[in-house]
């Protein structure tokens, strides 16, 4: 049966993605931009420049295109007077992803990245309808696949799964080409894959990178930002997960400067949900990678400044200079100063204690359920372990995919674990196939996962079964690593204390609500001690911890103003 190709995003939503604004419209924006003039030929924007922000055409027109890093151009709109230019990335100020020409003389309104986000803020039924052309474009150029990076390698192999979801995760376009099934990727791996090499990557600007790392191509496209940062932010949020995107929205949106770090990309262990159904207001559903993707543009939108990836190593938690302010190291050399902090670096993934674990890592074992991994698990046996949720999830996903899904749990059933819409629809699909009371015992393979063995813990009875994926899905562990020096309290499990659990003295200080043992310091969302570990629990979190932080800030402004005022006086008095 011949494959139906399903529309793309311009077919279905073309009119949202290129809306021509009115003359009254065109009054508001101006507004807001300054006057420019473009001659015939001249170009706009070229991919990989500072992102411009928005460009609104007052006459004239502009021919827009994305040109992949092998040089093929595709075509992508004609824009008008009262068309513009501008993506989700003019936010920010990121490189361009495409490319933009004068076909006429040209008359343009250029509004720059901050300019573009108080638009969005003052002007709010324009701004909803300018925000959602500017993710619809995202969304067609990662669906297009033509800008940004090239991958050549096989879809299957352990490094390109993980560089493409890296990049997924952040949202960034790119493509993957075979070795043996395109021309030019053919050409380029002839001459550049030796023996032992299993992936190439064309960077825009046409760098070919050998086995690169994530960090390596996130430089090469752009997506690092090293940009000093010498201000003295109000708010540091570490972790961009639901929890820190929820904290970033409601404390930019109040005004608070706020800086967000995370050292892979945002969403966190939920943007890998295949599908969240017990979240408000998504009746239907949504899928981790939307919820995060919506928060991140929103934080944006409000003003909050977006470093990601970038990995903080290490915070120090004694106040340093006249500002009382906290200090953050960073993995490349940079610090960051901040007035309070909030900790939202959520749970790392446990690992079972396996022989040969680590090996099959990218290579049959995963720890999530996106649409690369089900993609490759078409009409094949999986073996998810865990009860919880993810696993729920994941198992409800796949079994859209795979041929049979086994879910292994150590417990006799899901009830304590998982919720109850979860299990239903687990009974309901003929395809997975729940086992009580077994617990993983062996691996097997030679570059890749080829068998999998369990254990009945009733009766040690063992199966062998062979398969090339697993999923585990059997909790997560605090990842407090970077706040090990400071000395904040933690529970037994190791996750963080705050408010009125805190073991203080009566005579001490006494933290704010979601407020750890450190004045100033806060944690969310799956790390904090208490937590319910659920999406839902970590956006409320992350929303109810604005206000203990503007309560500390408060504070901390009253005794500055009441400390300068006593030295006057003392001067005076002197």
């Amino acid at each position: 049966m011949a494959q139906v190709q399903q529309p793309s995003i311009a077919d279905t939503r073309g009119a949202q993605m290129f809306p021509t604004l009115g003359v009254a419209d065109i009054a508001r924006v101006a507004r807001f931009g300054r006057f420019r003039r473009y001659s015939q030929g001249e170009w706009v924007v070229r991919a990989g420049d500072a992102g411009m922000g928005m460009t609104l055409i007052l006459s004239g027109e502009i021919t827009v295109s994305q040109r992949d890093s092998l040089g093929h151009v595709t075509p992508i709109h004609r824009h008008g007077p009262g068309g513009f230019l501008g993506e989700v990335g003019q936010l920010s100020g990121r490189p361009s992803f495409i490319d933009a020409i004068a076909e006429t003389e040209v008359e343009a309104v250029e509004v720059s990245p901050p300019q573009l986000r108080a638009l969005l803020i003052a002007e709010a039924d324009l701004g909803e309808r300018l925000t959602r052309a500017f993710i619809l474009r995202r969304v067609g150029l990662i669906e297009a696949g033509a800008s940004g990076a090239t991958l050549i390698g096989r879809a299957k192999s352990a490094p390109v799964m993980r560089l493409r979801s890296f990049l997924g995760r952040n949202g960034y376009p790119h493509q993957q080409l075979e070795p043996d099934q395109n021309d030019d990727a053919k050409a380029l791996a002839d001459q550049y894959m030796s023996e032992g090499v299993q992936m190439l990557v064309i960077c825009p600007g046409g760098d070919v990178l050998v086995d690169p790392t994530d960090e390596e191509v996130a430089r090469c496209m752009g997506i690092v930002d090293m940009r000093e940062r010498p201000e003295l932010y109000d708010v540091a949020i570490v972790g961009a997960g639901p929890a820190g995107l929820s904290a970033a929205v409601y404390a930019a949106s109040e005004g608070l400067s706020v800086l967000v770090m995370d050292c892979r990309s945002f969403g966190g262990q939920a943007g890998a949900s295949s599908r969240i159904e017990n979240y408000l207001g998504f009746p239907t559903g949504i899928s981790g990678q939307a919820l995060a993707g919506r928060a991140f543009v929103q934080a944006q939108k409000f003003g909050a400044d977006m470093l990601i990836p970038a990995k903080v190593t290490e915070m120090s938690c004694e106040r340093h200079g006249e500002d009382d302010e906290l200090r953050l190291s960073l993995e490349d050399g940079r610090t960051v100063r901040a007035r309070t902090a909030v900790i939202a670096t959520g749970a790392r993934y446990r690992r079972p204690d396996l022989d040969a674990l680590a090996r099959f890592e990218g290579r049959g074992v995963w720890y999530w359920a996106s649409p690369i991994e089900a993609r490759i698990c078409s009409r094949q046996t999986v073996v998810i372990v865990g009860g919880g949720n993810s696993a729920g999830q994941a198992a409800v996903f796949l079994a859209n995919h795979a041929a049979k899904v086994i879910m292994l749990i150590r417990g006799p059933g899901l009830a304590a674990t998982m919720s109850r819409y979860l299990i239903d629809r687990i009974q309901g699909t003929a395809n997975i196939e729940l086992l009580p009371h077994q617990e993983l015992c062996e691996l097997e393979g030679g570059d890749a996962l080829e068998a999998v063995s369990w254990r009945d813990r009733r009766n040690g009875q063992q199966r062998r079964l062979a398969l090339q994926h697993l999923f585990m899905f059997i909790g997560a562990e605090p990842e407090t690593g970077l706040i090990s020096q400071c000395g904040l309290e933690l529970d037994q499990a190791g996750f963080i204390i705050t408010g009125r659990a805190c073991a203080c003295p009566l005579s001490a200080y006494k933290p704010e609500l979601l407020e750890s043992s450190i004045p100033g310091v806060f944690a969310v969302g799956d790390v904090r001690s208490g937590s319910v570990k659920r999406v839902g629990g970590a956006i409320g979190e992350g929303a109810q911890v604005v206000a203990s932080i503007h309560q500390y800030l408060a504070r901390q402004d009253t005794e500055r103003a009441e400390r300068a005022s006593q030295a006057a006086s003392d001067r005076a008095t002197v």
